[in-house]
């Protein structure tokens, strides 16, 4: 793509829109058709980038919706960035099928002390060599302030500065794809955050429902033709444009839509049309607390056509069964019997009694969908960010524990998703952090991180503020620590069990799965896989036939069977 110098945006409601290029005097659009203005004529001007804005109907100038670099900040203009000048290395990389890969989810402000994208791509050979074949960074678009974890951005085309901006997101993509690693990006299209937000000043992007985070986006009220091409043009820019491999769809649930065509499948559509003239494979991934295999059941059947979506189900059974945690979300996990069923059935709740909810929840999984199109883990940012004192699980389990935790993950039949720093047992917490220069904001979202926290029995006094920079300090990994003995130890077993992993078929599913005397058993691909859920007495359990090929104490035994 080029720059498109007549400024086209949409303002459909809009009596007059200026353009205001810094340096110049503003100059007014004219209105062309379903609500777009421009220039007549490309404007004369050097080729080198021009800060700009857009005033609607005699208001304060405020950023394209789809500006693409924002250099000073979400309320400030913002800076022409053409993609296509970028001299990509990546020519030889054909993509790969994300089903089945080894994720890394990680957040680019704590991942490295830097916190920049140059500096997580210097962490690269580390992730290489633990077996990573994916990372999925949480979102970068451009939000207020200056660290948070990314969910509250409004300019969804423009990655944040601080972590380099665009060209530093594509030196990353680059060097992952050099290193044969994919990129999938987390994108949210369900809400915008509460700073920076001028969307509703050029048109109705935003619709009547309400989520949690706030006002939905218009997927099906009048105008939302454009609303939606607004969604769809982004999912293209990260999958072509910026060469990403796949996306992270945030909440899907929360995104209202009454249409034929449902956004998803709108977006699946794009997604293979974009895989269709790249030559690689794009990969959407939902993010949904549903249980509903409409979300990953193909066009053709009726379905919307998403590659994969995460498993909550896997997460909470591991959880519960590890920790003996039975509150809140975690009460219905708590028996051995949830972790064998999701082994075998994909989703617990399939139908059956949701005690959190007080209803009934979910459905039944296809029979004829592998369970690599579910994603699992047993810790994210999610799970371990909206705990109260944002602790992970090396904070209460054994090293034999967490070593059963690793085997579950990554030798179950689902994709396998870790979160930065489990490999070695991070110690360092991660904490829900913000950085809003709005006192109001700040002293808001402290008040609804504690009450958030009730029904889950937590103590408000342990919430961190989430404003306070300590609690974004603290949260950032601790590169001293994978050397520490212990810690070398639980990172060899993880590099262990990815090398394992590869010599199973990516769609063989766990069979003769069970628990007896506390130690959960299933075989998979060859592999007999039996973990003590206490974290220590595989001494006493009977070794079956077959040649061992890993053990982490008398925690977790690995047998290749006929061995």
């Amino acid at each position: 793509m080029s720059l498109d110098r007549t400024f086209p945006v949409w303002a459909p409601h809009a009596d007059a829109v200026d353009l205001v290029v810094t340096g110049r005097a503003p100059l007014a659009l004219t209105r062309g058709e379903r609500g777009w203005w421009s220039l007549p004529e490309p404007l004369d001007a050097s080729p080198d980038p021009l800060d700009y804005a857009f005033a609607v109907d005699g208001g304060e100038p405020h950023p394209d919706p789809r500006s693409r670099r924002q250099p000073a900040g979400v309320h400030a203009p913002g800076r022409e960035f053409d993609p296509s000048l970028h001299d990509w290395a990546d020519t030889a990389w054909r993509g790969r099928d994300l089903t089945g890969a080894v994720v890394y989810e990680l957040h680019l402000g704590t991942f490295t002390p830097e916190g920049t994208l140059d500096a997580a791509a210097g962490r690269l050979d580390h992730l290489v060599g633990l077996g990573v074949e994916a990372v999925e960074l949480l979102p970068v678009n451009a939000f207020n302030g200056t660290h948070n974890w990314g969910y509250d951005g409004v300019l969804w085309y423009a990655v944040h500065e601080p972590y380099g901006g665009p060209e530093a997101y594509q030196r990353f993509v680059d060097a992952c794809h050099a290193r044969g690693v994919a990129v999938i990006q987390d994108v949210v299209y369900n809400h915008l955050g509460p700073s920076g937000n001028y969307l509703p000043v050029f048109g109705p992007y935003l619709g009547d429902a309400q989520s949690t985070w706030g006002a939905s986006l218009n997927l099906d009220g009048p105008d939302s033709d454009e609303v939606r091409r607004y969604i769809l043009d982004n999912v293209r820019y990260w999958l072509d444009d910026m060469h990403v491999d796949g996306l992270r769809l945030d909440a899907v649930h929360a995104l209202h839509d009454s249409r034929a065509e449902h956004i998803l499948e709108a977006m699946a559509r794009e997604a293979a049309a974009v895989s269709e003239q790249t030559g690689r494979p794009a990969t959407l991934i939902a993010e949904s607390d549903l249980n509903d295999p409409k979300l990953i059941r193909s066009r053709a059947r009726h379905g919307y056509g998403l590659d994969a979506q995460w498993d909550d189900d896997v997460h909470h059974a591991l959880h519960a069964n590890l920790t003996g945690e039975v509150t809140g979300y975690y009460a219905d996990f708590g028996d051995p019997a949830a972790l064998v069923k999701v082994f075998e059935r994909g989703f617990f709740h399939d139908g059956s009694w949701s005690s959190f909810r007080e209803r009934h929840h979910g459905r039944p999984l296809d029979a004829d969908l592998p369970f690599t199109r579910l994603v699992a883990f047993s810790q994210d940012h999610d799970q371990i960010g909206n705990r109260a004192a944002g602790d992970r699980l090396t904070a209460t389990l054994s090293p034999g524990s967490l070593a059963v935790a690793a085997a579950l993950t990554l030798l179950g039949p689902f994709t396998p998703m870790l979160f930065m720093g489990e490999e070695w047992g991070a110690t360092t917490p991660w904490q829900f952090f913000t950085s809003h220069p709005e006192k109001e904001l700040g002293e808001a979202t402290a008040r609804g991180r504690i009450a958030e926290f009730a029904r889950m029995g937590w103590d408000p006094a342990a919430v961190p503020d989430p404003q306070d920079p300590q609690t974004f300090l603290r949260s950032k990994l601790d590169w001293s620590e994978p050397a520490r003995p212990e810690n070398a130890r639980l990172l060899e077993w993880y590099r262990t069990l990815t090398a394992l992993r590869r010599d199973v078929p990516a769609t063989a599913r766990a069979t003769d799965v069970g628990v007896l005397d506390g130690v959960f058993a299933f075989t998979r691909g060859g592999l007999r896989v039996e973990a003590a859920l206490s974290g220590s007495g595989m001494a006493a359990h009977g070794a079956v036939p077959g040649g061992v090929v890993a053990t982490f104490t008398d925690a977790v035994r690995v047998t290749r069977l006929g061995d």
